[in-house]
């Protein structure tokens, strides 16, 4: 299985690695591409080789597989060694992006009796989609208002593994399927802790401390139903 190098240091720039498969895409024994998953797009960027350079353009998951499709065809062999570079400045920005909406979920979970149905990570804005009783612009305002609060709170952000019993006992810690649904489906149960405010089930990279996010603006406000109110921010600094 590969090695998600993007778990084990998601500040990690640029790597080694060797081809294990050439075929529909380059698999490595481990990568630090993060490949497209839980609303956060896939890394971009570069792999080297000898004298050859190609640029990376979608890493996707294939079951255990992560996959890397270039730009045009590229021949490459099973055993080379390579070097590998993500677009640090499209990695920060989702790593930005996608702890702000943890930070999100758990106000709307903490203080509005509400749930999130959706959200979707962009390299400049992020949205979230909630189902919150009696939701209007006012509360989406203070929504905004109190992830700010947070995020100057400059709260540590951590990742943990744990067993499927250890993440059983957790009320509320998988929020996008009911009950421990999610937690069949999955073989690694990695937790995100915004140390002191909120848990969650995640995938994704995200930053060190939530003062790395910086100031935020609601960019916008937009009822989808009467159980579907959908904000977007864009991180300012």
């Amino acid at each position: 299985m590969v090695e998600k190098l993007f778990w084990k240091d998601q500040y990690m720039k640029a790597f080694n690695a060797t081809v294990v498969a050439a075929e529909g895409g380059i698999e490595l024994d481990k990568t630090a591409f993060y490949p497209t998953g839980g609303g956060q797009p896939c890394d971009i960027g570069t792999l080297g080789f000898g004298d050859n350079r190609i640029n990376i353009v979608e890493v996707r998951k294939e079951g255990d597989r992560i996959m890397h499709l270039t730009e045009g065809s590229i021949s490459i062999t099973p055993g080379t060694s390579v070097f590998g570079e993500i677009d640090w400045h499209r990695r920060y920005a989702h790593m930005k992006y996608h702890t702000l909406l943890h930070i999100v979920d758990g106000i709307v979970e903490k203080y509005y009796s509400g749930r999130v149905t959706g959200g979707q990570i962009y390299q400049d804005r992020a949205r979230m989609d909630f189902d919150i009783p009696m939701m209007d612009r006012q509360k989406a305002d203070e929504i905004s208002a109190k992830a700010q609060e947070v995020i100057d709170e400059r709260h540590a952000v951590t990742q943990k593994f744990l067993s499927i019993e250890e993440a059983a006992m957790i009320p509320n810690l998988s929020r996008t399927l009911p009950g421990n649904e999610l937690l069949k489906k999955l073989d690694s149960i990695r937790v995100i802790d915004i140390e002191g405010f909120d848990m969650q089930l995640d995938g994704g990279t995200h930053v060190a401390n939530t003062s790395e996010i910086g100031k935020i603006r609601l960019d916008s406000y937009e009822s989808r139903g009467a159980h579907n109110k959908r904000v977007a921010f864009v991180i300012e600094s």
